[in-house]
């Protein structure tokens, strides 16, 4: 949440700016008016918001377990894009209050999850504006058709944990990763609870048997990647090689998984380290993650501090889903979707960040586990083959093919340009797009550039093309060793893809 004199400074910093327009200067009729009730996703077209942008996100929040009773206050800075008359967020809770440039603004529900706002005046373009939202409601109780509902109340607190959806259910937003923002995230919950987000912890203060802790995220983030987890946390703070505070948090029911999940999840600062070496600086000022007991099925990159279901260390450590969710801090978190439909771009680049990694351990390289994946697969799969990884639809969004396909597109690029322009390639992305977001073109376009060569072809062959490819992504030379099987650390990632999301 902002300070009070911060948001007061922004309010009047906006009210200021309002009010020095010319006016013998009007917006056109074209420039003024509603802004979109969708951002211009081609998978989810009421996702996010037309007209603004959104700069930051304070949110001041009190939670009481066991009623799951969530009260809040959301303050966002935000800049309009055009003259606008009236603009949306997308939120789910009742709402009480709405004030604009500290002006009651009137507001009511629109469609499944749009909050229509409508300020006292119109607010130009090109200028900063303050909305602030006073909320509450009880968000376990919010069902949405067709979506699982990914706020879980738990016994002792609560997990907000979701892609693509989630904020909708703690705090009003422009919904989509193509609007960044910084977070601001204060907690209040009884004493002796823990809650954990993003970024780094500035404060935790009890009172009166209610503890406060403030997160501060300082670097751009999408609102799916912001994450909430409350309750009786065993938690563990260190610092890394570089002096980034690390964050490592445990449910205390997980039980025999308890020793699994830390043998994993407290290498998080190493795996940083290596993962740093290969794509270049670490992007954010924290790091960490969380072990959840509550069956939620998969793992995420929440940014700084991805979340994983205990289900990953049922049976034994797996550092895989760690190097996974932790290439995502680049790969997803700092370079971030324009489109829901390049999600390749996400985790096709964390899918490839394991196989690395197995290579760098020495029981499987890059090239070996890609070619056993193709080969294990076979051309007639009823769906794995068809599902092209470069547009997935929004069914299959997290199909198996956008992982193994999206990972072996990486492999064949690698093949074709060799080891120094691929590296070069993944460096540059990470740099060039650093805190932004790109799309499929753009990193095709970076590749050519980088190699000097043409890879219309390669692409089209690997991303977009329905059916088996003829040949493997990586050629049978001495990179690529005869074998009588598959390499040493093929069925671990095998189980873990099954696990993030189910059989090819």
């Amino acid at each position: 949440m902002f300070p009070r004199s911060i948001r007061r400074a922004a309010i009047a910093a906006a009210l200021s700016l309002t009010l020095s327009v010319p006016l013998s200067a009007p917006a056109s009729a074209a420039d003024r008016g509603p802004g979109a009730p969708g951002i211009g996703d081609v998978y989810f077209p009421d996702y996010g918001n037309g007209g603004y942008d959104v700069k930051h996100y304070g949110l001041k929040l009190d939670y009481q377990p066991g009623t799951d009773r969530l009260e809040g206050q959301a303050t966002l800075l935000a800049t309009a894009s055009q003259t606008l008359t009236r603009f949306n967020l997308d939120f789910l809770l009742d709402v009480q209050r709405v004030e604009v440039n500290g002006r009651p603004a009137a507001f009511a529900r629109t469609g499944v999850h749009e909050l229509e706002i409508t300020p006292a005046r119109a607010l130009p373009r090109f200028l900063p504006f303050v909305v602030e939202v006073t909320y509450a409601g009880t968000p376990s109780s919010i069902e949405v058709p067709g979506i699982v509902r990914p706020w879980i109340k738990r016994a002792d607190g609560a997990l907000a944990l979701g892609e693509p959806e989630i904020a909708w259910w703690w705090y009003p937003s422009n919904d989509h990763p193509a609007d960044k923002a910084t977070f601001d995230i204060t907690v209040t919950v009884p004493e002796g609870k823990q809650a954990i987000s993003n970024g780094v912890l500035a404060s935790q203060r009890t009172s009166r048997g209610r503890t406060t802790f403030h997160w501060l995220m300082d670097k751009p983030m999408a609102t799916y990647l912001a994450m909430l987890y409350i309750g009786d946390i065993e938690v563990h703070r260190a610092r890394s090689s570089t002096g980034l505070p690390v964050t490592t948090a445990y449910d205390k029911t997980l039980g025999a998984r308890l020793e699994f999940a830390k043998a994993s999840v407290e290498r998080t600062a190493e795996i940083v380290d290596w993962e740093s070496s290969v794509f270049g600086r670490y992007p954010f000022s924290s790091m960490g993650g969380s072990v959840v007991n509550e069956n939620v099925g998969f793992a995420l990159e929440t940014q700084s501090h991805p979340v994983y279901d205990s289900i990953f260390f049922e049976s034994g450590p797996d550092v895989s889903v760690v190097v996974h969710e932790n290439a995502h801090q680049w790969f997803g978190d700092s370079v971030a979707l324009k489109q829901w439909r390049d999600i390749w771009l996400n985790e096709g680049f964390a899918t490839y960040a394991e196989w690395l990694w197995s290579e760098k351990e020495g029981t499987g390289t890059a090239a070996e586990l890609a070619n056993a994946i193709y080969n294990d697969i076979p051309a007639d799969h009823p769906r794995f083959w068809l599902r092209v990884p470069g547009d997935p639809t929004p069914p299959f969004l997290f199909y198996a093919s956008v992982y193994w396909r999206g990972g072996m597109t990486l492999q064949a690029l690698r093949g074709e340009v060799g080891d120094q322009d691929f590296f070069a390639i993944i460096k540059a992305w990470a740099k060039i797009k650093q805190h932004g977001n790109g799309n499929t073109d753009e990193f095709i376009s970076l590749s050519e550039k980088i190699s000097g060569e043409q890879l219309d072809a390669l692409f089209q062959t690997w991303l977009f093309q329905p059916g088996k490819p003829a040949n493997p992504p990586a050629a049978v030379t001495a990179q690529v060793k005869a074998q009588t099987g598959p390499p040493a650390s093929y069925e671990s990632h095998k189980r873990l893809h099954e696990l993030l999301h189910g059989p090819a």
